[in-house]
C-alpha cells in the first residue's frame, strides 16, 4: 500500500527523531566515557606523584605537567596494545616531561667536530680473536650501580667515569665509584661544558691530564656545575695512561672492545625516553645526543643480538637503568648510531 504525503512526511520525521536521539544517547556515552577515562587518569597522575616524590608549584604547572602525562601515558599504552613487539614502553619518572624537555636536559653529548675523518689512534683489541659469544661486565665485578644525573646534561660525565670505573675495577681488582661531579665541575678548560653538555673523550683527557680521579665518596654528584674542588680534584683514587677509539662505524670492532672492557658509546636517545624493557629495535637515527656505557652483549632465546647498554637515568628507568638494543642491524653505524663514536680508557 503506498503512503500519502502526510503519512511519508510523519515516518521521515519520525525517522529523523530517532537517529537524532541515538546519535545524543551516543554521543553522552562518549563524553561520559571521555570525562570517565579522564577522572582515572587524574587519579594515575596522583599516584604517579606519589610514587615519585613529585610536587608541583602552583596548580597552573600541575594542569599542564598532567596533560603531559596524558599524553605519554596514552602514548605508551597504545604502542604496547599494538601487536607483537620486541621491547615495551611504560610509565616511569619522566612520564610528565615532553621530549623536547628531556633533550635538553638529558641529552649533554656534544660530539667534537673532527672534520671528514675520526683521529688516528691505535686499537688495542684489533687482533684480539675468538670472542666469546657473550659478555656481561655486570657480573665480572666491573660495574658501579646505576646512577642519575638528574637534571643536568652530564651524561658524558657518567659515560667516561663509568668507563674508568670498569677498567680500573679489572686492572686492579677494586670495584669504586669514582667523582663524575669532579669531572663536571673540573673539566672546564677544554670543550666541555660541566652541565651543558661534554663528551667522553674530553673526560679521558682531563683525567689523564690531572694525573687521576677522585671517588664518589669523595667528591659527591649534585648535579650542577659547581666550582672545582682542588683539595679533592687532587686526592687521586684511580688513575688512567690515556684513552683510545674504537674503529668508527664496525659493531664487530666494537664487540672486540667489549669483551675486554666496559666502553663509552654515544647514541641518539630520542626514542628511548619511556622504554621499560625487551630489545630496543625502534626507530633511531644518528644525531648523536647522549653517552652511555656498552657493558656487554649477548643473544636471546629467539635469536635476537643485543648490546647491554647502562644507562644514567636512575632505576625507576628501564630494566633496573639498563636497556638492550639490538646489535648487528646491517649497518657499520649500528642501531642509533651505537658504533659512530665509541672510546675507552687505558690502564
Amino acid at each position: 500500500m503506498a503512503f500519502t504525503g502526510q503519512k511519508q512526511y510523519n515516518l521521515a520525521i519520525f525517522f529523523v527523531i530517532v537517529v537524532v536521539g541515538i546519535s545524543q544517547v551516543v554521543l553522552s556515552r562518549k563524553l561520559n566515557d571521555d570525562e570517565s577515562n579522564n577522572l582515572d587518569m587524574v587519579g594515575r597522575h596522583e599516584q604517579w606523584m606519589v610514587k615519585y616524590g613529585r610536587v608541583y608549584k602552583d596548580d597552573e604547572e600541575k594542569q599542564k605537567r598532567f596533560l603531559i602525562f596524558k599524553k605519554n601515558v596514552e602514548y605508551i599504552e597504545s604502542f604496547n596494545a599494538g601487536g607483537d613487539k620486541s621491547y615495551k614502553l611504560g610509565i616511569n619518572h619522566l612520564t610528565d616531561k615532553t621530549s623536547e624537555e628531556l633533550k635538553a636536559y638529558l641529552n649533554g653529548f656534544k660530539r667534537p667536530q673532527r672534520g671528514s675523518t675520526p683521529p688516528t689512534t691505535t686499537f688495542k683489541y684489533a687482533n684480539v680473536d675468538p670472542i666469546p659469544e657473550s659478555v656481561d661486565w655486570r657480573n665480572k665485578g666491573a660495574v658501579t650501580p646505576v646512577k642519575d644525573q638528574g637534571d643536568c646534561g652530564s651524561c658524558w660525565a657518567f659515560s667516561a667515569v663509568g668507563a674508568v670505573e670498569g677498567i680500573h675495577a679489572i686492572t686492579t681488582g677494586h670495584l669504586v665509584s669514582l667523582s663524575e661531579q669532579q669531572v663536571v665541575s673540573c673539566d672546564t678548560h677544554g670543550r666541555d661544558m660541566g652541565c651543558s653538555g661534554g663528551f667522553m673523550e674530553g673526560a679521558f683527557q682531563y683525567i689523564w691530564e690531572n694525573g687521576g680521579i677522585t671517588s664518589e665518596a669523595n667528591y659527591p654528584y649534585n648535579a650542577t656545575d659547581g666550582v672545582c674542588n682542588v683539595t679533592e680534584e687532587t686526592s687521586v683514587v684511580a688513575e688512567i695512561r690515556g684513552y683510545e677509539m674504537v674503529p668508527a662505524n664496525n659493531e664487530t670492532q666494537l664487540m672486540k672492545a667489549v669483551a675486554n672492557q666496559p666502553i663509552a658509546v654515544a647514541i641518539e636517545a630520542d626514542s628511548l625516553f619511556s622504554y621499560e624493557s625487551g630489545v630496543f629495535d625502534g626507530k633511531c637515527g644518528y644525531q648523536l645526543d647522549h653517552g652511555v656505557l656498552a657493558v656487554g652483549y649477548g643473544t636471546t632465546e629467539n635469536g635476537t643480538d643485543y648490546w647491554i647498554i647502562k644507562n644514567s637515568w636512575g632505576t625507576n628507568w628501564g630494566e633496573g637503568g639498563y636497556f638492550r638494543m639490538k646489535r648487528g642491524i646491517g649497518a657499520g653505524l649500528g642501531l642509533c648510531g651505537i658504533a659512530m663514536d665509541a672510546s675507552y680508557p687505558t690502564a
